[in-house]
């Protein structure tokens, strides 16, 4: 299937195809069995075949990288924006990110500047919202600043998704949209309770509303992932980011709930010494959920929150600094070989644990 994508987005570039008519051949084709072989264009294997352990090997393959061409090119834009982000105002780079994305998106259909390209106007919503509406105060109340701030950024981004159609541009619409709903239950918690400091008072009730909005968070990268169960379409690629962005908001929402609500900073290794434990028992969770789901995305989410947990395990001992250190990195470098080796293997094994019902969903193993 990438070939095939290569192929029509090479046709697109040489004006043979129009981009609208290459983003409907792709699925008319891939539906009707055509793939790539040898060089040539054939008919695939039956229907049943594609399904099968041998074309499903890997269903996760990032569809932003096709090639060094791409590479290069974001390269460039790396770089031209960040010398204008030091030499111009803020304002001049915004027509800079939109002349590059009508050139590379809209008409070359490039996918890593595409990628590239939605950073740095998340980037610059960031600054924009800053400047005008603050986040942070000295106080200590959950003020209307972070709403505004964050208000911003779903209209933005959603605007560039529907001019450009770029899968993360969606994705980090969609987490805008929910941080706003999180900023709006927090402050309405905050206002029904009469106390401008209630979260600080009560920090198991902002654990528990960070949780519920991350579960909602993952619902919808679920939503994308199984509307695409055989991951042909752009709706994966949506799913991929919204997990990468649902796993740390699980994993963090989640330790703080069973922390009860302590304050502070999981990364922070002085907390460690309570929630090590935790945060262990959370990420081992979010593997399995990456198992069930062919979700490489999702495990490498909590992989950083791993290594730093293990870190405060090891500190709590008498080891040395180097040894828990180092000891860390070869647990966490294990666990990482183990499952990445074994991750079909181990797949198959949940699968088959699994009921039918839920099983003929998933993506094959």
């Amino acid at each position: 299937m990438t070939e095939l994508r290569s192929i029509l987005d090479e046709a697109v570039r040489q004006e043979l195809i129009s981009p609208e008519a290459g983003g409907r051949l792709l699925p008319f084709l891939t539906e009707r069995g055509v793939a790539v072989i040898g060089g040539g264009v054939a008919e695939a294997q039956p229907a049943m075949e594609a399904e099968g352990q041998a074309s499903w090997s890997d269903t996760e393959t990032p569809r932003f990288v096709r090639g060094f061409h791409d590479v290069l090119i974001t390269i460039g834009v790396v770089v031209a924006l960040g010398g204008l982000w030091g030499l111009a105002a803020l304002y001049a780079v915004l027509p800079a990110i939109i002349v590059l994305s009508e050139i590379l998106v809209r008409r070359q259909r490039l996918a890593l500047p595409a990628v590239s390209l939605t950073i740095a106007l998340f980037c610059w919503t960031s600054l924009l919202m800053s400047h005008f509406f603050p986040p942070w105060t000295p106080s200590s109340s959950f003020g209307a600043g972070v709403t505004h701030f964050v208000a911003g950024f779903p209209i933005l981004l959603g605007a560039y998704y529907a001019r450009y159609r770029v899968p993360l541009s969606l994705a980090l619409s969609i987490m805008s949209a929910l941080a706003v709903v999180l900023t709006l239950l927090l402050r309405f918690v905050q206002w029904r309770s009469g106390n401008p400091v209630f979260f600080v008072d009560h920090p198991a009730v902002l654990a528990a509303v960070s949780f519920v909005c991350a579960l909602v968070l993952f619902a919808m990268a679920l939503y994308f992932d199984l509307s695409d169960r055989l991951r042909r379409t752009t709706r994966s690629d949506i799913a991929f980011w919204l997990h990468l962005g649902a796993a740390p908001a699980l994993l963090y929402s989640t330790v703080s709930l069973l922390s009860f609500g302590e304050g502070g900073n999981i990364f922070v290794v002085g907390n460690m010494s309570s929630r090590a434990p935790v945060v262990v028992a959370t990420v081992a969770a979010l593997m399995l959920i990456g198992l069930v789901i062919d979700r490489r995305a999702f495990v490498t989410s909590g992989l950083l929150s791993l290594g730093v947990a293990i870190f405060g395990v090891f500190r709590q001992g008498s080891a040395t600094v180097d040894s828990y250190i180092f000891t860390t990195l070869i647990v966490v470098g294990a666990i990482v070989l183990i499952i990445g080796t074994g991750w079909m293997p181990l797949r198959r094994l949940v699968l088959r644990a699994l009921p039918p019902a839920i099983a003929n969903r998933l993506p094959p193993g």
